[in-house]
C-alpha cells in the first residue's frame, strides 16, 4: 500500500513538473508598433530564419541582428552571383564587408536595388522565413505582403538626418526587442550618443567664420558637385557654417548651376563625398571656387549606397570636423576612429578595407586640386 501511494504521488508529481514545463515553455505573444506605426503580434527572441529586403533593411539587421539566422538576402547583398545590381559594387558598404561570406551562401528573396522596389512574395516564400524585416515604408503593402507570408512584417526607417535620425535610434532598439538582444542595440545607441557628445563637446566653444560647401550627398549615381544640402545634420552637429543655409529649401537638392557660381567665392572649405567624384568629369567646374584655389578640398567616404552607411555617416561627423577644426581634433586619427567605429557597428575594424575601394579613391584625405580629376 506504501509503494503504491508512492508511485501515485510520484506520478502526480511528474504530471505537475510536465505541465510546468509547458507552460515555461509556452512564450505568449505580443503587440510591438514597427517603424511606421503598425501594429504587429510578435514573439521576442524566438525567430530563427529572417529574411531582410528593401533599401537597408539588411544593414540596419547586421548592427543587431545575428548574421547566421538569416535564411535569404536580396541579390544586391550577394556578390557571388554574376545577375544581379552591380550598381554598388565599386562602392564601400560596411555590412557587406563584413558578412559578405554569409551573404553568399543564402538563397535570394528578391533582386533589391534601385530599379527593384517591391517585395517578391515567391522568393521570400522560398526562403521560408519566420519573421520578415523591410524597409518598404507602405502600410497597406506591408499588412498585404504579411497576410501572404503568415509571418510578420516589421518595417524599420532611416530617415533624413543620417546617423543622428531618431529614426535610426528607434529602428535599432526595435530591432534589439525583436530579437532579445536589448543590451546590444542599448549599447550601440549609446555609443552613437557619445560620439555625438564628444564631437559636441570639442566645438562647444567655438564659432567658425570658415563657409563650406559639400558635394555628392545625393543617391549613389546621380549626384556630382551641384547635389547638396541645406540644415546638414552633420554640420549641425560640428557647428559647421554651411554656405547654402538660408539659399535653399531643406533636404538633398541639385542646385542651379548659376548659383553654385555665386557662392564660389565665398566657399572655404570643399567637401566632396566620393560618391560624386565618377560624375564629375571636369575639374574646372572648380575654377572659381576659393577653396579649390587655396587647396582646401577634401574627400569623404560614400554616404548613400543603397540606403545611408549610417557608420559612415557617423566616420565623415568627425572627419568634417577634423577639417573645420584641425586645433580641435588634433587627437583624432581618422584611420582609428574608423576601427574604432566600424567595430562598435558590426564587430570588426574595416578601416583598410573601406579605403580600399575602387570608389573610395584612397580614403579620406586632402584632395590634390592639381593630379585627383586626372
Amino acid at each position: 500500500m506504501k509503494k503504491k501511494f508512492i508511485f501515485i504521488i510520484s506520478f502526480i508529481l511528474l504530471l505537475f513538473g510536465l505541465t510546468s514545463c509547458n507552460k515555461e515553455e509556452k512564450k505568449e505573444n505580443v503587440i510591438i508598433k514597427d517603424m511606421i506605426g503598425r501594429e504587429v503580434s510578435v514573439n521576442p527572441g524566438e525567430y530563427n530564419r529572417v529574411a531582410c529586403i528593401g533599401a537597408g533593411a539588411l544593414r540596419l539587421y547586421s548592427y543587431v541582428g545575428d548574421v547566421n539566422k538569416l535564411c535569404g538576402v536580396e541579390d544586391i547583398d550577394n556578390l557571388s552571383l554574376t545577375t544581379r545590381p552591380k550598381m554598388f559594387d565599386g562602392v564601400a558598404r560596411p555590412y557587406v564587408i563584413a558578412f559578405g561570406d554569409v551573404f553568399k551562401t543564402l538563397p535570394t528573396c528578391g533582386v533589391g536595388g534601385p530599379q527593384a522596389q517591391s517585395a517578391e512574395v515567391e522568393k521570400i516564400l522560398a526562403c521560408n522565413p519566420d519573421i520578415v524585416i523591410s524597409e518598404y515604408e507602405d502600410v497597406d503593402k506591408a499588412n498585404s505582403l504579411q497576410d501572404k507570408l503568415g509571418v510578420p512584417v516589421i518595417t524599420v526607417r532611416y530617415g533624413s538626418k543620417g546617423v543622428f535620425d531618431d529614426n535610426i535610434k528607434n529602428s535599432i532598439t526595435l530591432l534589439g526587442n525583436l530579437f532579445k538582444l536589448e543590451d546590444k542595440a542599448s549599447k550601440l545607441n549609446e555609443f552613437i550618443q557619445n560620439e555625438k557628445n564628444e564631437i559636441e563637446k570639442k566645438v562647444k566653444e567655438v564659432n567658425s567664420t570658415k563657409k563650406v560647401y559639400i558635394c555628392g550627398l545625393g543617391n549613389w549615381g546621380t549626384t556630382n558637385h551641384l547635389m547638396t544640402v541645406q540644415n546638414y545634420e552633420v554640420f549641425n552637429v560640428c557647428k559647421i557654417n554651411n554656405v547654402i543655409n538660408g539659399l535653399v529649401k531643406d533636404g538633398i537638392q541639385k542646385i542651379d548651376e548659376e548659383k553654385f557660381e555665386a557662392i564660389s567665392n565665398d566657399i572655404d572649405v570643399l567637401i566632396i563625398d566620393s560618391a560624386a567624384v565618377k560624375n564629375i568629369k571636369d575639374k574646372n567646374v572648380f575654377n572659381n571656387v576659393k577653396a579649390w584655389k587655396n587647396n582646401e578640398v577634401y574627400l569623404q567616404m560614400a554616404y548613400n549606397a543603397y540606403y545611408t552607411n549610417v557608420e559612415i555617416s557617423l566616420i565623415n561627423t568627425w572627419y568634417n570636423a577634423m577639417i573645420v577644426y584641425p586645433e580641435l581634433f588634433s587627437d583624432i586619427d581618422i584611420k582609428v576612429k574608423t576601427n574604432e567605429i566600424t567595430k562598435a557597428f558590426l564587430g570588426k575594424e574595416l578601416a583598410d578595407s573601406i579605403n580600399s575601394y575602387p570608389n573610395s579613391f584612397g580614403g579620406y584625405q586632402k584632395i590634390n586640386t592639381e593630379t585627383f580629376f586626372k
